[in-house]
């Protein structure tokens, strides 16, 4: 049975895990640092929608206010035209009448500021009064889109054309326009209200955008009747291809979506909205740079903050790291001479064997477990013969490495962990061998002579040439009156009395009949 030997690093009971601090302190700081990276993430995420969410309560905002003033734009130029047709269907416009229908036409547009002028024309497009004094001079406006829609349509409501430049003094109007039928119902020419690009100029420019931002008034069809900021050669383009009249309108009427602009490709928050009385729709959109402008610089500045407490933290973990790395070498280093010095103070430093005190430890719990367990005890002392003469014929140092040799012998014998070979002192050994009887200590016994023979070292200080050994056994169950004393002593003199017969053989000391008989082996 091995040598229970307790270790001081285990608790009494059972092993304790010794924490790895190394890979603590590099997880603490990674889950640190990964900690910082996410609520650094999460803290600039939600500032973000914040500043997005504010910035589509302001388009939401902006757009409304855009369509309720085109609405009263357009509404106010259908009222006057309404009541304009309903007179001339009555009245007629004939040569008498014109004049009377011209200065009511000029009165108009100077009580609505947005309107560029009123026009009457016939049923080939010519003109047959306007707002103006001087009669417009061309070929008539047959070609015009507004004029073909109401000669081809039935309709008495208003129609809302796309942008064109007038005929009257080359400026940019929004037409608005309805037809004008004789009593009969049929179709005798249109009447058209120009409402001033400048109108809706102005109208933008009263809020504050950024650089980047844009507002657009568009039919719903997608053709763009004005926009800021104003370019002459995108007047009348089709957005129709664009995000909000392919996704997001056919879906509601009115929202906001980050979009990339198919006019100039900024990506922009739009809000939009389609009017309730007239095929038009607004939007104001802010450029998503603008807007998260200020989150930019926060989120800079808040991670370079966090990279700098990064740097220090995995700075002061490099350290720290460096420090316990330094600790487990140290303290390996100390385990290593803790362990030596274990050894040294319980093994022989010449043959490795355990000396002494080893030994009368490992006695004393093998004496009490074969007292409890009733098992057999075997000892089994040994000598060099005539071990002074080697020393004196060949020198110490010759000594030590014959000791070593012998010693070597005595442990390739001891076949079991609980087996013992001990240095006794000077040239004389012991092996301690448990639940053993006195036979098994004999056979031991013979196989250590034998192996000290089989190493032919030279001695010419001995009769046989060669170096042997002497053995006494002893072999016993202990009980409460034995000591390990008895033990140590009834071994030892088996030993004396196999040198006192002439040496190289084992002397076995037993009990029979309660007389100490002495068997001898010397094959």
């Amino acid at each position: 049975m091995p040598i229970p030997i307790q270790d001081p690093d285990q608790a009494p009971g059972g092993a304790l895990k010794r924490l790895p601090l190394l890979k603590a302190a590099v997880l603490f700081i990674a889950t640190v640092c990964l900690c910082l990276g996410v609520l650094l993430y999460l803290q600039l995420e939600q500032s973000r929608r914040h500043d997005l969410e504010l910035a589509r309560v302001a388009s939401s905002n902006l757009t409304r206010a855009m369509a309720q003033q085109a609405e009263d734009a357009f509404m106010k130029a259908d009222l006057v035209l309404t009541s304009l047709v309903d007179w001339i269907q009555v009245d007629g416009y004939g040569t008498a009448q014109r004049p009377r229908l011209q200065k009511t036409l000029a009165r108009r547009v100077q009580a609505l500021g947005q309107l560029h002028g009123i026009f009457l024309f016939d049923k080939q497009g010519q003109w047959i009064v306007t707002s103006f004094e001087d009669m417009p001079r061309g070929p008539g406006v047959a070609d015009r889109e507004y004029f073909k829609f109401h000669q081809q349509n039935a309709s008495t409501i208003a129609h809302v054309g796309p942008a064109i430049r007038s005929r009257q003094n080359g400026e940019w109007i929004i037409p608005v326009s309805k037809r004008v039928n004789d009593k009969n119902g049929n179709f005798q020419g249109v009447l058209l209200a120009g409402i001033k690009m400048a109108y809706f100029d102005q109208f933008f420019k009263s809020f504050s955008i950024d650089d980047n931002g844009s507002m657009f008034l568009a039919l719903t069809d997608g053709t763009l009747l004005a926009r800021r900021p104003f370019v002459e050669s995108q007047i009348g383009s089709s957005l129709a291809k664009g995000d909000i009249f392919q996704k997001h309108l056919p879906n509601a009427p009115a929202g906001d979506a980050m979009i990339n602009s198919v006019v100039d490709g900024t990506v922009r928050l739009y809000g939009y909205r389609q009017l309730d009385a007239y095929p038009l729709v607004v939007s104001a959109a802010s450029s998503r740079d603008s807007i998260l402008k200020d989150w930019y610089g926060t989120a800079f500045q808040s991670s370079v903050i966090v990279a700098l407490v990064v740097m220090g933290i995995g700075l002061f973990g490099w350290v720290f790291v460096r420090q316990v790395r330094l600790g487990e070498r140290v303290e390996a280093d100390l385990r290593k001479a803790k362990d030596a010095l274990k050894l040294i103070a319980t093994h022989d430093s010449l043959t490795g064997l355990a000396n002494r005190r080893l030994f009368e430890q490992a006695l004393d719990i093998e004496f009490g477990r074969g007292a409890r367990q009733s098992s057999s005890l075997s000892l089994i002392m040994l000598d060099i013969d005539y071990f002074k003469r080697y020393n004196d014929a060949y020198g110490h140092v010759a000594g030590d490495h014959c000791l070593a040799e012998v010693a070597r012998a005595v442990k390739s014998c001891c076949h079991r962990k609980a087996d013992l070979a001990v240095r006794y002192g000077g040239e004389e050994f012991a092996v301690l061998l448990p639940d053993t009887n006195i036979q098994g200590a004999l056979v031991i016994a013979e196989q250590i002579r034998h192996s000290v023979m089989g190493k032919n070292i030279t001695h010419s200080g001995s009769p046989t040439g060669y170096l042997t050994v002497s053995l006494g056994c002893y072999a016993f169950v202990p009980n409460a009156l034995d000591t390990i004393e008895v033990l140590i002593e009834r071994a030892d003199a088996a030993l004396y009395q196999a040198k006192h017969s002439g040496r190289n053989r084992v002397a076995v000391l037993s009990m029979e009949g309660g007389v100490e008989a002495l068997m001898r082996s010397d094959r």
